[in-house]
């Protein structure tokens, strides 16, 4: 295994790796279901569970672990644009990192690019969510971790990260509250870490974005 340098959170998996990992992890994974008294030799429901949940958690719900981070791409700003640009929702899909439960919701990205700099595809945004969402881990770290990575990455003025998601380790256990209970964090970077008139623009952009129709 080896870490990729642009992002110190995850471990590249080497040739091989990735098929030993998920091995030994269904291996353990059989084990656990013993102990549960779940016969999963026996029971056709639950016959190849061990080896799907091990390359569920290896190649889906840790994709942002053992892969790298997504490619840029990138345009010159031209026209030189420096006003906010606010894109969402975004879906986020992760998992609480107490629980081993799903995190669902979503994601807007603020951005106040450098008028001598680039500025990134609009879906990269997406990729970049996407990415480090794919991994066990808390929401008030995740909008640090997308927020640090794009202002590293890409060296806008600013950025803004907001995450509005439901914890299903509050839905499905403990409390059993209504889907409709939602948490909210919110990051600022750079610019925006106190501008007080771009951060309530980059909020009203963001409660706009939230009530627009859906489309496709």
């Amino acid at each position: 295994m080896s870490s990729d340098r642009d992002d110190p959170g995850s471990t590249l998996l080497r040739d091989g790796e990735r098929t030993k990992m998920i091995a030994a992890a269904a291996d353990h994974l059989a084990k656990f279901f013993d102990i549960l008294g779940i016969d999963y030799r026996a029971d056709h429901n639950t016959r190849e569970t061990p080896i799907r949940v091990a390359r569920m958690f290896v190649e889906e719900l840790l994709r942002g672990k053992f892969n790298p981070p997504p490619d840029l791409t990138d345009f010159d700003n031209v026209e030189s644009f420096d006003e906010l640009i606010v894109m969402g929702p975004i879906d986020v899909r992760s998992t609480c990192a107490h629980h081993l439960m799903p995190i669902f919701g979503d994601a807007y990205i603020g951005v106040l690019p450098s008028t001598s700099g680039r500025i990134i595809g609009l879906s990269k945004y997406d990729r970049v969510v996407d990415y480090f969402s794919g991994r066990f881990q808390i929401q008030e770290e995740l909008v640090q971790h997308i927020g640090q990575y794009i202002m590293a990455r890409t060296l806008p003025r600013g950025v803004a990260v907001r995450i509005s998601a439901v914890h299903t380790c509050k839905t499905q256990r403990g409390v059993r509250a209504s889907y409709r209970s939602r948490m909210v964090t919110t990051s600022y970077f750079g610019a925006l870490s106190n501008d007080e008139r771009r951060r309530d623009e980059f909020l009203r952009e963001c409660s706009l974005l939230e009530r627009a129709p859906a489309y496709g």
